[in-house]
């Protein structure tokens, strides 16, 4: 029996992808069996992140890394770095700005539920542009004495004005670039390419497209970016004499340590970062091609299937919000000829049995995505026969 249903939970059948309401992804073996051996052992968390970062930087091509406890910790304890330094002064104040730089710029059309992230360490958020235009300038302009930090959100699906450009911009005022890149693998070049491009801290979601600890995630770029965000998020029950860094106190970098930061509520685990890392390596060696070939065998069955149903027009494209990287089934309803909504379909997908969740980003306009990323072989079969019941196409 599933452990879940020991505990009076329901399992589900994941066709939406490494979504964070259904739990994320399932770990590899291999995975696990490194998170179970970091679990027997104690370590100082500050060496085995200082680790870490050496793997990441390397597999990424920037200075530095840092694993958090998600992306969303990540964009936070980034725009908190910007914010402070490693100023120990600071970083005790936090999340109250007065006396530092506290805006962080970003696009109109930038904006999205995970810039609460950034909101939540004190910053201000400082919106440039329009829904369908963004000039230069308004950038040039919008860079003040109280300017952090610029983000930004790499979606090719919204106007705004190429990173090289923010980069080139932010940079000629002393500006850091902190770049959203949690969905933005696969492709597995893109963990290379935002740092190649310029940007300064860089995050990503460690248990999506890796397949990772669902509560991890990685945070790439300036070195000593990276420095502070260890000291926003790291224990600081310590002493200056004993202090791993006593050094920059020896050489007037700091002052001293500072106390718990900002990142303390978001700490991560010896287990996440050993699975994480663990988990990034096996990323690097999969057969990519095999893995898309998966991906499509998997949708092409859900588009075949449906074939012929009236009302109903299934086709493979990229995703939504990343052309091209994960091919997913896109099933347009015609609400009138079924006589129900999309939303109504999904609400009788999950309630049934087996609970079947399908992506619903485009659910207002008639339209349902099955994603193939967390899908087993053998369920495919039965999305296609739940999904024939409830559009009135039989078993």
């Amino acid at each position: 029996m599933s452990i879940y249903r020991e505990f009076g939970v329901r399992p589900v059948i994941n066709g939406v992808g490494p979504a964070t309401r259904l739990g994320g992804t399932v770990m590899d073996d291999e995975v696990l069996a490194a998170m179970a051996s970091a679990a027997k052992s104690y370590v100082k968390i500050d060496e085995l992140q200082d680790a870490a970062g050496r793997f990441i930087a390397e597999i990424t091509g920037a200075e530095s890394g840092y694993v958090t406890c998600g992306a969303a910790a990540g964009l936070a304890l980034a725009t908190a770095a910007c914010m402070t330094g490693v100023d120990p002064v600071k970083i005790n104040q936090l999340p109250d700005p007065r006396g530092m730089k506290h805006e962080v710029i970003i696009h109109r059309t930038h904006r999205y539920d995970y810039d609460h992230a950034i909101r939540s360490v004190g910053s201000t958020l400082v919106e440039i542009g329009f829904p369908d235009a963004i000039h230069p300038y308004e950038l040039e302009q919008a860079i003040t004495p109280e300017t952090a930090a610029v983000a930004y959100f790499p979606t090719p699906n919204r106007p705004a004005l190429p990173l090289e450009t923010v980069v080139a911009i932010a940079h000629g005022f002393q500006v850091p670039v902190i770049v959203d890149a949690a969905l933005e693998v696969p492709p597995v070049e893109n963990l290379r390419a935002f740092i190649a491009r310029g940007a300064d801290l860089v995050v990503f979601s460690g248990g999506k497209a890796f397949r990772g600890p669902q509560a991890s995630g990685i945070v790439c770029g300036r070195a000593d970016l990276i420095r502070a965000i260890g000291f926003h998020h790291q224990d600081m029950d310590v002493h200056p004499e004993t202090w791993t860094y006593r050094q920059m106190i020896a050489e007037g970098e700091v002052l001293g340590p500072p106390h718990h930061g900002i990142g303390r509520q978001m700490k991560v685990g010896k287990e996440e970062i050993v699975g994480l890392l663990v988990a990034l390596r096996r990323y690097l060696a999969r057969d990519e091609a095999a893995e898309q070939a998966m991906w499509r065998a998997r949708v092409e069955g859900i588009v075949s299937g449906l074939a012929g149903l009236p009302g109903v027009e299934a086709e493979i494209v990229g995703g939504f919000s990343k052309a091209g990287a994960v091919p997913m089934a896109v099933i347009r309803l015609d609400e009138e000829c079924l006589g129900q909504s999309a939303f109504a379909v999904l609400e009788q997908l999950q309630e049934g049995e087996p609970r079947i969740f399908l992506n619903e980003e485009r659910a207002w306009n008639g339209v349902i995505g099955v994603n193939p990323m967390e899908l087993q072989d053998d369920e495919v079969p039965v999305v296609l026969g739940r999904l024939r019941e409830v559009l009135g196409g039989g078993h």
